[in-house]
């Protein structure tokens, strides 16, 4: 088979989830499966940075297919115009779309990944253009699609939900963990110039991913200013690590306006290659999310062996299973609870350790990729 992966997720500058579960995705596609052929197709701005950013991911076996056309144009065109995509990137058997907008005009089998319903389920979390661009795009981008790939069992319903005429359509296929980035990370010297690199003194709880408001850091921060009451100045740190994403001006009030200004550390953007003796050095990982799905952090910080609290909405209990420390995210008493639980049992925060390594073993890209290609090829009998 000709395969080709819309690469937009692959190019930007600071890469999200979406962005890693593709390149997890292809690279192992074109790992297992060398007797296909590969591309990634994307619109170049013709100084190579979109080239170049792709490189670096070292996704051996696929090739580039590039169009100098106008991405931003293209995009405004085809939502409102049936731009025909194989006019500037021809036809493949199988063409994968990861970021939910399949656009018109896709010559070929096509498949595109809706990763969750928060646009639907938690609008006033999302970015005002987002939300209108799935709002416009979202529903004609699913109808076009042959399959629709889907992160969990929790998104799949919440499609059917929404859009309950495409179930036959959708397919689960869980992300995997990158265990050669995401593992224990035991030299100490390495873990204490991550630390300090980023601020941090001492020990410390670590939520790391987008600094927004579906990630419910607000009562996350008012859990933690209990902790303090109960704990007394020598309690951990907690450290927010991420990108800033959208309307976090409220999630830095919160801190402000309760005095936490030195035991709450906002951080800058993490590199990769410091995630790992990040979360190998915390005391424990902190993601009381109201909305995932699937939610990648909580499963990277189990690869590396740190214990988690988390809390038992969406997608984040088929992850972790009986592997993390559950609260409720809406109760601030229940997130208190979940660190003061960490905080004062280190034989839990073992336990907790070593059943996430165990369970992170079940997710891998490799299994990502096969069940993928199984319906590639459901699609080309």
């Amino acid at each position: 088979m000709k395969i080709t992966f819309d690469a937009i997720p692959l190019t930007a500058e600071k890469m999200t989830g979406i962005g890693w579960c593709e390149a997890g995705q292809t690279a192992a596609l074109a790992a297992l499966y060398p007797e296909n052929t590969y591309e990634y197709s994307f619109f170049t701005d013709g100084k190579g940075t979109a080239e170049e950013r792709i490189r670096q991911l070292s996704a051996e076996g696929i090739g580039m297919n590039t169009s100098r056309f106008p991405k931003k144009l293209y995009r405004g065109m085809s939502a409102v115009l049936p731009v025909p995509y194989s006019h500037f990137f021809g036809e493949s058997d199988i063409t994968h779309f990861f970021n939910y907008i399949l656009p018109p005009g896709v010559e070929g089998r096509t498949v595109v990944t809706v990763h969750d319903m928060v646009y639907k389920a938690f609008p006033e979390t999302v970015r005002g253009r987002t939300r209108l661009m799935l709002n416009m795009g979202l529903k004609s981008s699913m109808e076009r699609a042959d399959r629709i790939v889907t992160d969990s069992e929790f998104s799949k319903s919440e499609i059917i939900k929404y859009f309950p005429e495409h179930e036959g359509k959708i397919r689960v296929v869980p992300c995997g963990v990158n265990s050669e980035m995401f593992s224990p990370c035991t030299d100490s010297g390495r873990i204490e110039e991550v630390r300090s690199s980023l601020g941090i003194s001492g020990d410390y709880f670590l939520y790391l991913g987008t600094i927004e408001p579906r990630k419910n850091l607000e009562r996350l921060i008012m859990a933690y200013g209990h902790f303090i009451e109960e704990s007394g100045e020598g309690a951990p740190e907690l450290v927010l690590a991420g990108g800033k994403g959208w309307l976090y001006d409220g999630i830095f009030a919160r801190v402000r306006s309760m005095g936490l200004e030195n035991k709450v550390i906002f951080t800058k953007y993490v590199p990769s290659e410091d995630m790992a003796p990040l979360m190998s050095g915390a005391l424990a990982f902190v993601f009381p999310s109201l909305y995932e799905g699937f939610g990648m952090p909580p499963l990277e910080a189990m690869s590396c062996g740190t214990s988690v609290l988390c809390s038992g909405a969406a997608s984040l209990p088929e992850v972790t299973g009986d592997c993390a420390v559950i609260c409720d995210p809406y109760s601030v008493r229940s997130i208190t609870a979940g660190l003061r639980k960490l905080y004062r049992d280190s034989g839990l925060r073992r336990e907790l350790s070593t059943k996430g390594l165990e369970r992170a073993k079940d997710f891998t890209w490799e299994r990502s990729a096969e069940m993928l290609m199984e319906i590639y090829k459901e699609l080309m009998k």
